[in-house]
């Protein structure tokens, strides 16, 4: 009787339509829907605003050609835009060195009932805003300072680094740094000290422990370190406006005076705004591609 329960059972379970594709469906329809709605249309639009050359608010949006994109190519654009890359680069690069330390140590040294706490007290920054943060640099930097007011009471030379390139770099530092340290402590704390102490015990040093060892362990989480600091570096529009003046124009005050500021041309600002978007996206594709370290046989 039992046998023939199981049987039924098992008719019916393969006569049952199936609709194992719709569970994972109904779960990401509303997450789909919100960047279909919030990312995707709004990239097409733009894109599609970029086709056109010399378009204004209330012009009619006629695709006809590249020429915004060609106009890029114009060594003065050019250089606004490798202005930016060189300030994420940099930006990125400055919060690896200062980050790394303070994760490691959170991470492996410190006593485990305090780093919840050192976490919190080193994103404290976070929760101003960051236009508060530029001011304060401001307020630092500037001829009159408190930097150059130390410096002068220690008979040293002033600096002059407000609407600078170098001022640019330290507000980005200082407002990226967290988001580098975080994800940096992710990943140190998962270290495998047994791996450290085999390497110890067949007689490496601790630089050759670090590079062959510790480096290999956590280079993704260095590669999504450096690929959101990058990223959010790249687009960054307060510090260089307010830190670095006239002087320090990058695409992201560029996009702003297309749309907002005295020449509107939306389809040269889409244009910029399409490039970056290219750029962000390789640098995506590669994080992905090369940012997980092979399986060793």
């Amino acid at each position: 009787m039992d046998s023939e329960k199981e049987d039924i059972f098992k008719i019916e379970e393969l006569h049952r339509p199936q609709i194992s594709w719709l569970q994972p469906l109904i779960l990401l329809a509303p997450s789909g829907i919100w960047l279909l709605l919030l990312l995707v249309l709004p990239t097409v639009i733009i894109f599609e605003l970029s086709l056109v050359a010399d378009i204004r608010p209330g012009d009619l949006v006629n695709p006809n050609g590249f020429k915004n994109y060609i106009r890029i190519f114009d060594p003065l654009y050019l250089q606004v835009i490798g202005r930016s890359l060189f300030f994420a680069f940099s930006t990125t690069i400055i919060c690896l060195i200062l980050g790394f330390p303070v994760a490691y140590w959170i991470a492996q040294i410190a006593p485990q009932r305090w780093r919840n706490l050192l976490l919190l007290a080193f994103i404290l920054p976070l929760w101003t805003s960051s236009l508060l943060r530029s001011y304060a640099w401001i307020t630092i930097l500037r001829p009159t300072g408190l930097l150059n007011s130390l410096l002068r009471n220690l008979g040293l030379p002033t600096l002059q680094l407000l609407n600078q390139s170098p001022a640019v770099l330290i507000g980005m530092s200082y407002s990226l740094l967290p988001y580098m340290v975080l994800i940096l402590y992710a990943s140190l704390e998962k270290l495998n000290k047994q791996l450290l102490e085999a390497a110890a015990d067949l007689g490496a040093n601790p630089v050759q422990t670090f590079f062959k060892v510790t480096v290999p362990q956590i280079l993704p989480g260095i590669a999504a370190a450096s690929m959101l600091v990058f990223i959010t570096g790249l687009g960054d529009f307060v510090d260089p406006e307010l830190l670095g003046g006239a002087s320090s124009m990058t695409a992201a005050r560029l996009v702003y005076n297309q749309f907002l500021g005295a020449t509107q041309n939306w389809g040269f600002g889409s244009a910029i705004s399409m490039t970056l978007i290219l750029l962000v996206s390789i640098a995506i594709a590669l994080l992905i591609k090369f940012g997980e370290p092979a399986p060793k046989r």
